[in-house]
Order: structure tokens, then C-alpha cells, then sequence
């Protein structure tokens, strides 16, 4: 059986791509891809985004590839670009079966079945177990009733299986299967640039309301351990010549120990990389750190969300600014830059609470701000509160890119949210202090591209 796995053209403004120039690696369509070449089927990856392939295009290849099954990834964004390379699928190869995975089939796996009728079966949630097992069945050797974690179409009607449970054992999965994707064709602020992501972990028991990832991955956390992270970012040093990593857990340090333990042996085997990650502000000390730093880590990326402990616990983030000020603080100290995260249109959010925000982001001494609009993606607890409160200003989901508000709150009104987002961008990048600092560390070369795109973007 053949198999083609398809990242598609991208016509939504994605912050990612329109302010960072960023395309990088569909890792999880590289998970698929390796388990499927583990089990002996005929896989190729098509990354119509990062080799700006049309659709047209698109169907020229599927037609002349004639693959026995098709699949596409989505996010909640791009769901209508996966729509529309299911619907050139199935117009150039009408006998292959189409499936598509990703969080947003996910959390609306019947609406999505029914807004595209040329979607034969939708995978929910994880999906390295669920397809196998689905390709077995489309061999015959099951039925399809069987397979868990699907949604699928019997005699017009749309069927949704029992959930699939969670893959215990992360060890057990291949590593991803880069040497499909158009490694060279991945960019940061529009230029080539080898890419390195890598997931350690999965699940995250926090609840903050505005997170589909817990939703889709689960509360529970659940972790690689450490030798079997070292040994993918091993070959990816060695194998892809990939010096630059992003890890993209929710929360690496939820588990501060094997954290420590990773940053350590990545030291032990000397590998000379560069490395970011993501964590909770309660969950790192000055110590752990310390030796991230070591290990190559440079930028860390914390969800700070707001400057205002009010809004805090309305979007039940379980952090306080004091333990903010002191990561942020321990980071620099230790020579880690900081990225800063802040959203801005939480129900119950005033413009005075934004203003504490900015404030906040101005004083705490972090690199690097990102000050996004508050948008409930389905799966999300903010989706339910704004649904139920009748403040969801639209239901196009290629709008829900965190740059333009699709949601309003009692508060604040969408232009209100627009106006405070251009001022918190305006206010903490067009500092001389700023400037000043990139100026010293050489980097006006690429900020002035990111300001520019950034403000362009608001504006």
C-alpha cells in the first residue's frame, strides 16, 4: 500500500511565516512517516508549504504518484488549506482514500466530515498507533468499527469510534523520519536555515484556559527519557548536520530532574549545539539553568500571559509575577535570552490591566515580547466561555491566527483589542533601551526585518 502524507499550500497569514519568515519541519507528519516505514508501507511526505507547491501542482504529482492513501495535517488555521488539498486529492486520484489528522479534526471531528465531503476518514488525537491500525483495516484485516481514535463514513451517514488511548511508551516510537521532508527548504526570517524540533514529552496536567495541546495530548504528562532525546538530537547532529534546536514540549521542565538530566548528557557527549525550549516560570530554578546554559540552551520562551494577577487566575495560569520577575532574572543572569509571551483580550480584561501588561513586559527585563489576541480555539475552555457568552465574532477559522482578534469581551471590543495590541508593540520595541541592546549584540539585521513585519501585521 502506498501512502503520501501531505503538509498543504498555505494561503492563511500565520504569525509564524508573516512576522518571522519561520517555515519548519511538520514533525508530526514525520512521526507518521516513521512508523509507517517501520511497518514496511511506501511513504513519501509532500511539504507543499515549504516548497511552495500549489494545489494545482499538488494534484499533478498525487495523479502521477497514484497513491493508495493520502493524509493531511491541519491546525485550526490551515484547516481550509487541508480541505482544499483532500478536495485536489480526491480530484486527481478519486480512488485513494483521504485522511486527515491534526487538532482541529480533532476537537470538530463531524463538523469538519461534513464541511468536507471529500474527506474519507479523520484521525483524532495522536495518530502514530491510530494509522496503522487503520491501514490494517483498509487491507482487510479488521474492520474499521474496530479502530479507535477515528471518525469515518458508513452509508451516509458519519461514524465516530471510541477514543484511542494514549501511547504510554514514548521511547517506543521511531524518531521522526526527516530524511522525507525538503530539509533545505525550512527558513527562519525568510532564509535557509536547517531546523531541528524535537518533542520530548507529551500531556501537561495545567489548566490554563486558552491551551488546546493538554486537550489534544492529554493532562497526563508523559516523557521520553532522557538518553532516547539525546539520541535524536545525536542524529540530527551528526546524521542531518542540524546545529539548531527547538524544543517544542508544552512544559520541558514539568519534570525538573529529567530536564537536568537531558541538559547533562547532551553535555557528556559534547555536542556542540544551539538550543531553545519552553517552560513555566514556576517550574525552573537559577541551578537548572545554569547548566541549560551549558548544554547550548540560548533563548528560553515563557507564557507569562498578563501583568495583572487578576487576569492570572481568571485564565487559571497557577503563576504569580513574583515567580516571573525571578525566571526571567535567573535566566539573564545565567545568560539565557528570554522571549515573553502576553495575550491580550481575556473576558473580564480591562485597558488598564493591558497597560499593567506592558508595563510589566517593559520592567522585567526579557529580550522579547509577543503580544498576541486571545483566540479560543475548539477544544479550549476560552472556545465553551465565548460560545456560551455569545462573543465569538466569527467562525472563519483561517481568521484564527492570533494576530487579529476573532473574539471580543464584554470589556473590550475587537478594535479595542487591535489598538491595545499595535500600542504594547509599539511601546515595548520602539525603545531606544532596546534598540540600544540589539544594536550592541550585532543583530539589526534581523530586527529591523521582524519590527517591520510585526507592526506591518498590526497596522
Amino acid at each position: 500500500m502506498k501512502v503520501i502524507l501531505i503538509n498543504p499550500p498555505i494561503t492563511t497569514n500565520l504569525e509564524t511565516a508573516s512576522i518571522l519568515g519561520l517555515k519548519a519541519p511538520p514533525l508530526g507528519l514525520a512521526y507518521i512517516g516513521a512508523v509507517l516505514e517501520k511497518e514496511g508501507y511506501n511513504v513519501k511526505i509532500i511539504d507543499a508549504a515549504a516548497l511552495d507547491i500549489s494545489n494545482k501542482k499538488l494534484g499533478e504529482i498525487l495523479k502521477k504518484e497514484s497513491p493508495n492513501v493520502i493524509g493531511v495535517t491541519s491546525t485550526t488555521p490551515t484547516v481550509y488549506d487541508a480541505m482544499k488539498a483532500i478536495i485536489t486529492a480526491k480530484e486527481n486520484v478519486p480512488d485513494a482514500i483521504t485522511i486527515m489528522g491534526g487538532y482541529h479534526i480533532t476537537f470538530l471531528p463531524e463538523e469538519t466530515m461534513m464541511e468536507c465531503p471529500a474527506l474519507d476518514i479523520g484521525v483524532i488525537g495522536e495518530g502514530e498507533v491510530t494509522i496503522i491500525d487503520l491501514l490494517k483495516s483498509l487491507e482487510g484485516k479488521k474492520p474499521i468499527s474496530e479502530v479507535d481514535g477515528i471518525v469515518y463514513r458508513k452509508e451516509g451517514k458519519i461514524i465516530r469510534n471510541k477514543p484511542r488511548k494514549l501511547i504510554e511508551n514514548l521511547d517506543e516510537i521511531p524518531f521522526p523520519a526527516r530524511h522525507l521532508l525538503p530539509l533545505d527548504k525550512y527558513t527562519v526570517l525568510g532564509e535557509s536555515k536547517r531546523l531541528g524540533n524535537i518533542m520530548t514529552s507529551r500531556g501537561c496536567p495545567f489548566n490554563c484556559i486558552f491551551c488546546s495541546s493538554s486537550k489534544f495530548y492529554g493532562r497526563k504528562f508523559r516523557a521520553r527519557s532522557p538518553k532516547n532525546v539525546v539520541d535524536e538530537i545525536e542524529e540530527l547532529f551528526y546524521k542531518y548536520k542540524i546545529k539548531s534546536i527547538e524544543i517544542v514540549d508544552d512544559v520541558f521542565t514539568i519534570n525538573k530532574n529529567r530536564a537536568l538530566e537531558i541538559a547533562k548528557e547532551i553535555i557528556k557527549r559534547g555536542l556542540d549545539i544551539w538550543w531553545a525550549c519552553g517552560a513555566r516560570v514556576d517550574l525552573v530554578t537559577k541551578e537548572l539553568l545554569s547548566i541549560f546554559k551549558r548544554a547550548g540552551c540560548e533563548v528560553i520562551y515563557y507564557g507569562i500571559e498578563s501583568g495583572s494577577e487578576r487576569i492570572l487566575k481568571i485564565l487559571k495560569k497557577g503563576i504569580t509575577l513574583e515567580q516571573a520577575k525571578k525566571a526571567v532574572k535567573w535566566a539573564k543572569e545565567v545568560g539565557i535570552e528570554v522571549v515573553g509571551s502576553f495575550i491580550i483580550g481575556t473576558p473580564g480584561e480591562t485597558k488598564e490591566d493591558v497597560m499593567k501588561t506592558i508595563k510589566f513586559a517593559k520592567d522585567c527585563d526579557i529580550d522579547f515580547a509577543q503580544f498576541t489576541a486571545m483566540t479560543p480555539y475548539p477544544g479550549t475552555e476560552i472556545y465553551e466561555i465565548a460560545e456560551r457568552e455569545g462573543l465569538l465574532l466569527t467562525r472563519d477559522w483561517s481568521k484564527y491566527t492570533t494576530i487579529v482578534p476573532v473574539m471580543r469581551t464584554k470589556e473590550l471590543s475587537a478594535k479595542d483589542i487591535c489598538s491595545l495590541i499595535e500600542k504594547a508593540y509599539r511601546m515595548f520595541y520602539l525603545r531606544p533601551a532596546f534598540f540600544l541592546k540589539q544594536l550592541i549584540k550585532g543583530r539589526f539585521k534581523w530586527i529591523i526585518p521582524i519590527l517591520r513585519n510585526y507592526l506591518a501585521s498590526y497596522f
